[in-house]
């Protein structure tokens, strides 16, 4: 019923932005509901001597980046199956990340894939950012693919390939993505490599590791002196029988070679199945070598599905050791959060609602739990008492702790619903077209 209720335009015309108004009148709807979720959580963290509202502080302060290629359809090596109204620009990616920003207030960042989203008017770009509250997080660079024109082929590798005049080549993009992201205010590069072999004999182990190594360093020579670089990992795919920086230890034996401005990336999706990630996440913030995490989540292997929909505990597990290196590892920067997802069936905008609704629901958890009575059941060796803490917290509803932050904030209660109540798919196809693709993925 409430889908076709309200029937007024979504934007002004002229700044590309949702009503305020808008916002506030929904948030009426279901207030109600809200406060009375909200007013028997806050009865329960009461008596655990918790205050509510510190965590919902934590909650409004937490921003995660937003990837300029997710706001599309996505595919997989069979189909792409686009959606209407794609962003067709750099300009209406920042306003569809201006819409999440405004419904969740948690999208407040982008992440910039180039060569795919070179901005034409750093100016005008930084402007367009700015007017929805959007900063620029990491820039990343693509040796993954060839791109047009381009004298030599990452066919064979980039970092890592034997020809010399690949490596160079694919050195000096990354130096290029380096000067862009500084006229955008960005401060920090992703390195995510494909490189790697299908074939056994194909590639010397020691001699690819070593050319990477010595790419990775020319890269950091060329970073600001305020910047940091992201190594990423990944096991398999494209390559499927080596991949040259394979796992976390690879990834931190790299970044421990180039200085102490390179950090080791984690991607949830870079990881053969069961492996525990959180146990990877404790051992880099002890070590001060963990800089940022991109989430998604999957069933089989790098599935890139909506965060939280497979395995919500290990999500919860895996903030836990956030939180707590977040605390008791100050030798570790602040992390730089990512969304790194695909989206081929559903909405990407919903898609992404939900996944930052996942991440929050998680890192909520996280920090209700009680550290200390862990601490004391784990010195205590009473293996049971830490699990009951853990999943005690684990079964706890937050959600209304994180609808309580975004109405703190003007932003939805319930984004979803707005989404649909105001008709954004809708109206962005009316404007954009139904045929509209957007670049990148």
């Amino acid at each position: 019923m409430w889908m076709a209720e309200c029937q007024m335009p979504l934007y002004d015309n002229i700044n590309m932005k949702i009503d305020q108004q808008k916002i506030t009148d929904l948030n009426k709807r279901v207030e109600t509901k809200h406060l009375i979720q909200l007013d028997f959580l806050a009865n329960q963290l009461q008596n655990k001597g918790i205050d509510g509202q510190d965590i919902i502080e934590k909650l409004k302060d937490f921003q995660v980046a937003i990837p300029s290629w997710a706001l599309g359809a996505g595919g997989t090596r069979f189909g792409r199956f686009s959606f209407g109204g794609e962003p067709n620009s750099l300009e209406q990616k920042l306003d569809d990340i201006g819409i999440l920003h405004a419904l969740t207030n948690s999208a407040g960042a982008v992440s910039l894939h180039i060569p795919w989203d070179i901005p034409e008017d750093y100016q005008a770009i930084k402007e367009k950012a700015t007017s929805h509250n959007i900063i620029f997080d990491a820039v990343n660079s693509n040796t993954f693919q060839d791109q047009p024109n381009a004298k030599n082929s990452y066919k064979f590798g980039s970092l890592s390939n034997i020809n010399k005049a690949s490596r160079d080549q694919a050195i000096q993009h990354n130096i290029d993505v380096i000067n862009i992201g500084e006229k955008l205010g960005s401060k920090s590069l992703t390195v995510w490599l494909a490189d790697g072999s299908s074939f056994p004999g194909q590639n010397n182990f020691q001699k690819t590791l070593q050319n990477t190594q010595d790419s990775l360093k020319t890269i950091y020579k060329s970073l600001p002196e305020d910047w940091k670089l992201f190594i990423e990992y990944k096991p398999y795919e494209p390559n499927f029988y080596s991949t040259v920086i394979q796992d976390w230890g690879t990834s931190y034996m790299l970044a421990n070679e180039c200085g102490e401005k390179a950090y080791t990336l984690v991607d949830l999706g870079h990881h053969l199945p069961n492996t525990n990630i959180e146990q990877i996440v404790a051992t880099l913030m002890l070590k001060g070598k963990l800089g940022g995490f991109h989430f998604n989540d999957s069933k089989y292997g790098d599935d890139d599905l909506t965060v939280g929909a497979i395995k919500p505990y290990a999500l919860f597990l895996i903030f836990n050791e956030l939180v707590y290196g977040m605390t008791s590892n100050p030798q570790n920067p602040d992390l730089a959060w990512m969304i790194d997802a695909s989206h081929n069936l559903k909405d990407p905008l919903e898609d992404l609602i939900q996944s930052l609704e996942a991440i929050l629901i998680a890192y909520a958890q996280a920090l209700l739990v009680d550290q200390k009575m862990l601490r004391e059941a784990q010195e205590a060796q009473d293996i049971v008492a830490c699990q009951e803490i853990l999943q005690e917290t684990y079964r706890m509803d937050v959600r209304s702790l994180i609808r309580e932050s975004r109405i703190q904030m003007n932003a939805a209660i319930d984004p979803i619903m707005a989404y649909r109540t105001l008709k954004v798919r809708e109206t962005l196809v009316k404007e954009r077209g139904e045929y509209s693709t957007a670049t990148g993925l």
